[in-house]
């Protein structure tokens, strides 16, 4: 079976991916280049690919940043130290950005014959972010077997999200079970020119928590 599995190189993405490796799944990898802040990113992306034995890693540049309005795809600060448990949906929101990504990936699957498609989405330990919630997932993929022709003619398209109902701590053991390297994954939303993780924006603060829950260390913090 063939899969198309959104990889951003991050840890999510990483653990999805190879959980869907460990399903049987022959995956397609598909990076997109979105004009996020960093490079490190993508490069992750393309070792995580490399260590995953990917059938092929697709990247695509979709730039977002004339759409703007958010701190991912402008000059506006990235927030730090942020209360995780404020209202309100942070800065960091990429408009749209799921429902896009999925949409490409939905389209290379078509071409590819795949039916199943993985993106590493949780709603647990996140940041608020609304297209990465369950309902979200499940009208992505009502829409995907009306939109298609692969949907009208028969062909049923499955969006997999393993992690949605997982805690960090629980996909960092997930992934340890699995034997990953997490040390070639990147999270930070505002790293240092070395590449180096800020410690304190939401997806740093974030990891953190799940490797302190996991009672082990994070490799990228050893180098």
């Amino acid at each position: 079976m063939r899969a198309v599995v959104l990889l951003s190189g991050g840890l999510d993405s990483y653990t999805a991916a190879a959980i869907a490796k460990a399903q049987r799944f022959t995956l397609f990898a598909l990076t997109i280049h979105y004009g996020q802040r960093h490079a490190r990113e993508v490069e992750s992306a393309r070792a995580v690919a490399r260590a995953l034995g990917v059938e092929r890693h697709l990247e695509l540049e979709a730039d977002l940043r004339p759409i703007g309005g958010s701190s991912l795809t402008s000059n506006s600060s990235v927030p730090h130290d942020r209360d995780l448990d404020a209202a309100g949906i942070p800065s960091t929101y990429v408009p749209a950005r799921n429902t896009i990504f999925l949409s490409l990936a939905l389209g290379w699957a078509e071409v590819l014959g795949a039916h199943d498609i993985v993106i590493g989405v949780n709603a647990l330990d996140y940041s608020g972010y609304p297209d990465c919630r369950p309902e979200f997932i499940g009208a992505f993929e009502r829409l995907a077997n009306l939109a298609t022709r692969a949907g009208v003619e028969g062909g049923r398209f499955r969006v997999h999200t393993p992690l949605i109902a997982l805690g960090k701590a629980d996909i960092v053991r997930r992934g340890l079970e699995l034997g990953l390297d997490y040390g070639l994954t990147h999270s930070c939303y505002d790293p240092a020119p070395d590449g180096r993780p800020c410690g304190t924006c939401d997806s740093c603060v974030l990891r953190a928590k799940g490797f302190n829950e996991a009672g082990v260390p994070d490799p990228v913090l050893m180098r």
